[in-house]
């Protein structure tokens, strides 16, 4: 029986773990939208290139569309686990993000908040 046991929770944990249930849910924000289940991110209908750190920023922007993130809650969003960045890497996701919601359209995507982090602007709406 103790064998039968041990080879079950070899077997167990040999098995593929379950997928996490897709995220349907598509986050708007004025002209911007952003689907995580397609990884996919436009502005006024025009896809918009992006890595998947700014990707992971973005939605964790639009996922608190009325809140100031700090730098921390910025780095926590792109970064999963404990990997640690430099508060200026941050920096160069958002201007990288900038630059390209600029190239569509969109000049007010994500405001300084002096002293205290970044928030969403009104992107067009």
């Amino acid at each position: 029986r103790e064998l039968v046991a041990r080879v079950n929770v070899i077997l167990r944990r040999a098995r593929p773990a379950k997928a996490e249930p897709a995220d349907d849910r598509q986050f708007l924000h004025g002209r911007l939208a952003l689907v995580p289940a397609s990884h996919t991110a436009s502005f006024d209908g025009r896809p918009l290139v992006l890595t998947s750190i700014e990707f992971a920023i973005l939605k964790g922007f639009l996922a608190r569309p009325a809140h100031v993130l700090g730098r921390d809650m910025v780095m926590a969003n792109a970064y999963a686990g404990n990997i640690h960045v430099a508060d200026r890497t941050v920096d160069s996701h958002i201007r990288n993000i900038r630059a390209k919601l600029a190239a569509a359209g969109c000049t007010d995507a994500i405001e300084t908040v002096h002293g205290v982090g970044f928030r969403l602007g009104r992107c067009g709406a």
